[in-house]
């Protein structure tokens, strides 16, 4: 198995308020990285689930779409605005 960290998908623009304004996430590093790091919440269902998917399409055992519509979902839940 092959690891490719970047594993890029098509952008969405995150509007994360305060300091942060503007995220542009068009990867699953970038997803990752923005999960781990910049998330408001760490306790929903769908955070969890990103995080996990994310990792997951890392190694290469999802695809990078499924990376992105779990992120999706995790922003929905923690009420992050998305420009997509």
């Amino acid at each position: 198995m092959k690891r490719n960290t970047l594993r890029p998908f098509s952008a969405v623009t995150l509007v994360m308020g305060g300091a942060e304004g503007y995220r542009r996430i068009n990867s699953v590093q970038d997803a990752t990285e923005t999960l781990l790091e910049h998330w408001p919440i760490e306790d929903g269902e769908e955070y969890v689930t990103a995080v996990r998917i994310c990792l997951d399409a890392i190694m290469g055992v999802v695809c990078v779409e499924a990376a992105r519509e779990a992120f999706i979902k995790a922003a929905e839940e923690a009420g992050v605005a998305l420009l997509q």
